[in-house]
């Protein structure tokens, strides 16, 4: 058999029963910070494909001879069209996401109602 050793007076008593308390705090923590992260990245590759494409719209109008102001239309507008549907894509991936979230929310919930129903 073997023995428990004796913790020393200095020594942090650990408690382990509260677990599961702290590792659903952290997985809160976490997916909150990653849903920032998450976001944040989305709008910078939106950024960075605004640019190229606008970028590409300059290179190819001065490659072609193109007059300057048509080029600086085609880009403003390019850049512009790109820049809000990339708003629009984001704004509607997390409303889709809210929703989605929603509906688990309320299947849970009609789940839980009619086990409790049919129980006799």
């Amino acid at each position: 058999m073997m023995r428990k050793s004796p913790t020393h007076p200095d020594q942090l008593p650990l408690g382990f029963g509260k677990d599961a308390e702290i590792e659903r705090i952290i997985e809160a923590r976490v997916a909150i910070r990653a849903e920032a992260e998450a976001i944040r990245w989305r709008f910078r590759l939106m950024v960075i494909e605004t640019i190229l494409l606008t970028s590409l719209v300059i290179v190819t109008g001065l490659m072609l001879h193109q007059p300057p102001m048509l080029i600086a239309r085609g880009a403003v507008l390019i850049g512009a069209t790109c820049l809000s549907t990339g708003l629009l894509l984001i704004l509607l991936t997390g409303l889709t996401g809210k929703c989605l979230s929603a509906l688990r929310t309320w299947k849970a919930w009609r789940s839980n109602l009619l086990a409790a129903w049919k129980r006799p």
